[in-house]
């Protein structure tokens, strides 16, 4: 059987500072408090006087610098106190009477439950039609929030697996007064941080479940390549082995790992073909049913396990038994790699129970996976696994599949919410089935926004199921739905330079990709009124469509909070917002408000390949908001990557240092109308020259005058922003310094955001929508006239017409304060759910910035 080292070797630090723990009791009751720091404490209690140091699947890294913190007690009484909580405690079995801390103005009594009413996320979406209940995470509209570990599994210092003694508590108390990220970083100090992802997991996904033939699963991904719509990442579902000629006394074909030979008569040849195509695959495995007496490779895992074949009995699926386990990976799965397979989709869908109390197979699989997986680091360059959520520790283990939902608007409105949350607990790697995976209607709008919602995702995998009718190739859809997924598609490639920076700064920094608007904004009470609403990276706000168009305007719509500042949209840098308010935002079936404030740099690749794959880019565009001064460091991958140290050491510590990264500065000085970019360090190798692009979004300023000394610059201006191209330019590799190097650009000092033309935004809207051409004209009106602006907005708030025109006209009309004519101020939003029939000014609703 294959060594098993890199299985049962991981970065654990589990007991306690002593300085930190303050302990005692007596008879039958004993208790155990750890202050990891000022905010964060750690509850225990037993009957026998004995306290867990072993690792949990939570709780990994439990030595923290001993905070300060002040101690009261007495022979019934003990108080534990620090600048953040006051804990009171009876010295007798933890109780709602006996335990309570109080942080702020809040007090929490213990009733063993864990709590974070902001919530986190769930174990899967199977099934849902919409809202499903989600576990709490560690933050919390209280001062303060709970996380029970009492029946968690452990691991035993040789890395197998442990259970607990009945009976003890084990919990936490995160007070952090609305510090959400605060909150997080302790979380991720104390769990564990997220790993660092490859590269290529950042693209576009392919996974159906559908009977394919090899030949189709190949014809259809060179389909792909003839679109110009790249993937990385190619799975393929249950069919691919013996399923439905499985003999009936063997059980259903649900487990499964003898490929079908009918439909893929050469295995090794098809993977090989994948890889030619700079595809990394990936193949689903429901673990339940064990190993079968009909599959391939049933006597060698018999032979690994000294099981009898006699019989035909088959080898039962036992996440407990450590021989069943390292025979898993090292007989069954192993022998599946070395024909080509790079790692495993584990779809357990069997419940939380096994053998020993509190052990869930789901979190055995993926802890085990995810280290196992380190063998394949010359393929897949970082450990990785694809599974459900287990629960809290589970970010350690990305990335997370999100379950089988429908394919419904309602299904489309909770994915924005749901991943968003789920940083709550910090799990930031949510994979979802981007269209849907059953039921529904077949539906253009719906899985266009929903391809749009995954072009802003943590990942884009495309997904459906057997039906004939549903499937997800961008060209089965209509020409304009077809247009617009593929051009998204394609942007989620472009996106890739700016997601590998956001995966190095979600590991590294404590800061998911995807993060609720309340992280930024914890005390602005609007941030938690908007719950599909996140931030994508720092400077990105993205408010999903999750609604179909309205036939009148032909545009979604979605309200949305911006805070102080001032935005421009990148998807129509013709419209600029200023924030501090709601708005209703608009957009055709083409568009997805992205709003970046001023001071953004977003770096993309400039032409994606349009085969498959995901290598790094040799032209960048930067996107520059100009208005306040910016900066961005582009973090790359080595070049050329050290797999043995970065994917997967012997010394179980599989996060490559910070250092190995390689690193490109660009800072925008908005005083001085300056972009700098460079020196390049760390990672150039011989390429030292890269093309590089500039794109002033909702900037076209005729006197933009481009300098760079020595290289020649074209400039461009179309569709509200300007695009300044420069040649191939030195990447002045600066090796072990950041000093020194780089080149600058001058564009032009103070720049600013172009104020919005509110009569041609106004026009678009009104000439687009569809209604009676008289019925426009008294709209128009509104525009024209040379009334007091308030008294327009009145007019056109009394006007007959279409509740959804209404507000698409308060958007462009109130967007920028700057504007002549502005509305800003004076806004009135219709509610359009609550319209019927001509009663559409009882629905008004008046939102006045002051």
């Amino acid at each position: 059987m294959a060594s098993s080292r890199y299985r049962y070797t991981f970065p654990r630090n589990p007991k306690a500072n002593p300085k930190a723990v303050v302990t005692g009791g007596k008879g039958s009751s004993y208790y155990r408090f750890t202050l990891l720091t000022e905010r964060l404490i750690r509850y225990e209690w037993s009957e026998d006087g004995g306290f867990e140091d072993r690792a949990s699947t939570f709780a990994v890294f439990r030595y923290f610098d001993a905070p300060q913190y002040r101690v009261v007690e007495t022979n019934d009484s003990l108080e534990i106190i620090t600048d953040y909580f006051h804990l009171t405690y009876d010295k007798k079995k933890f109780s709602s009477e006996g335990l309570s801390v109080r942080v702020g103005s809040d007090l929490w009594n213990y009733d063993g439950k864990s709590y974070g009413d902001l919530g986190g996320t769930a174990r899967t979406l199977d099934g849902a039609y919409g809202r499903v209940d989600l576990e709490p995470g560690v933050l919390s509209r209280k001062a303060y929030a709970i996380l029970d570990d009492s029946k968690s599994m452990l691991f035993d210092d040789d890395g197998w697996i442990a259970i607990r003694e009945p009976g003890r508590i084990d919990g936490y108390v995160f007070a952090y007064s609305g510090e959400h990220k605060a909150a997080i970083r302790d979380f991720y100090r104390l769990s564990g941080r997220q790993p660092v992802l490859p590269r290529w997991v950042l693209g576009n996904w392919w996974s159906r479940y559908h009977a394919y033939s090899a030949d189709e699963y190949i014809e259809l991904m060179d389909h792909f390549k003839r679109e110009g719509i790249p993937l990385t990442t190619s799975i393929v579902d249950m069919d691919w082995h013996r399923v439905d000629d499985v003999p009936p006394k063997y059980g259903s074909g649900w487990t499964g790992y003898s490929w079908n030979r009918k439909l893929f008569p050469d295995p090794e040849g098809f993977l090989q073909e994948l890889r030619n195509r700079n595809l990394k695959v990936a193949l689903n495995d429901h673990p339940a049913d064990g190993i079968r007496a009909y599959e391939d490779l049933y006597p060698a895992v018999a032979k690994a396990l000294n099981h009898d074949t006699s019989r035909e009995e088959p080898i039962k699926f036992d996440c407990t038994d450590r021989k069943f386990m390292d025979a898993y990976f090292d007989v069954l799965k192993l022998s599946l790699e070395k024909q080509g397979v790079m790692f495993w989709w584990i779809d357990w869908q069997q419940g939380t129970g096994s053998k020993l109390p509190s052990v869930d197979p789901l979190w055995v699989l993926n802890h085990y996976h995810y280290l196992t997986s380190k063998r394949n680091a010359k393929d897949i360059q970082r450990p990785i696994t694809f599974s459900r959520y287990a629960g809290a520790g589970a970010h350690r283990y990305p990335i997370g599949f999100s379950g089988d939902t429908q394919t419904t608007w309602e299904g489309l409105e909770f994915q924005p919410e749901f991943t968003a949350t789920a940083s709550n607990i910090g799990y930031g790697w949510w994979s979802h089935d981007i269209g849907g995976h059953w039921g529904g209607v077949r539906s253009n709008q719906l899985t266009v926004r929903w391809v749009q919602l995954g072009c802003f995702s943590p990942i884009l995998r495309l997904h459906s199921n057997k039906s004939p009718w549903n499937s997800r190739e961008p060209w089965n859809y209509e020409d304009e739905a077809h247009r617009i997924m593929k051009d998204f598609l394609i942007l989620r490639h472009r996106l890739i330079p700016f997601l590998y920076t956001m995966n190095i700064r979600a590991s590294y920094e404590s800061e998911p990709l995807i993060q609720p608007m309340y992280w930024n904004h914890p005390k602005d009470e609007e941030a938690y009124t908007v719950p599909t609403q996140y931030y994508f990276g720092p400077d990105l706000l993205v408010a999903p469509i999750t609604s179909p168009n309205s036939t009148v305007t032909l545009m979604g719509r979605v309200r949305a909070w911006l805070p102080p500042g001032r935005y421009v949209d990148l998807f129509y840098p013709h419209l600029v917002y200023d924030g501090g308010r709601y708005m209703h935002l608009h957009r055709d079936l083409s568009q997805i408000p992205v709003l970046a404030r001023e001071g953004t740099i977003v770096p993309l690749d400039t032409t994606p390949r349009t085969g498959h794959g995901a290598a790094r880019p040799t032209e960048i565009t930067l996107l520059l908001v100009v208005g306040r001064d910016a900066h961005f460091e582009l973090v790359e991958e080595p070049e050329q990557q050290d797999h043995h140290r970065h994917g997967g050491g012997d010394d179980g510590d599989d996060q490559p240092p910070l250092s190995a990264f390689a690193r490109t500065p660009i800072s925008w000085s908005q005083a001085d109308g300056v972009l700098t970019i460079g020196p390049e360090w760390n990672g150039a190798g011989a390429r030292r020259w890269r093309q590089w692009n500039v794109k002033l979004v909702g900037h076209t300023n005729t006197d933009v005058q481009a300098q760079v000394p020595g290289f020649r610059v074209t400039r461009d201006v179309e569709g509200g922003c300007t695009t300044v191209a420069l040649g191939n330019v030195h990447r002045w590799q600066q090796p072990h310094q950041r000093d020194g190097g780089g080149f600058e650009i001058s564009l032009g000092r103070d720049l600013q955001l172009d104020v919005v033309d509110v009569r041609a935004r106004a026009f678009e809207v009104l000439h687009r929508a569809e209604m009676g051409y008289e019925a426009k004209d008294p709209v128009w009106d509104v525009f024209t006239s040379g009334d007091a602006v308030q008294t327009r907005v009145q007019r056109l708030a009394a006007l007959d017409v279409d509740a959804a025109l209404k507000n698409a006209l308060m958007e462009v009309w109130a967007a920028d304060g700057r504007a002549e004519g502005s509305a800003a101020g004076y806004e009135t939003w219709v509610d359009v759910k609550a319209c019927a029939g001509d009663a559409v000014e009882e629905a008004l609703k008046e939102y006045v910035i002051v």
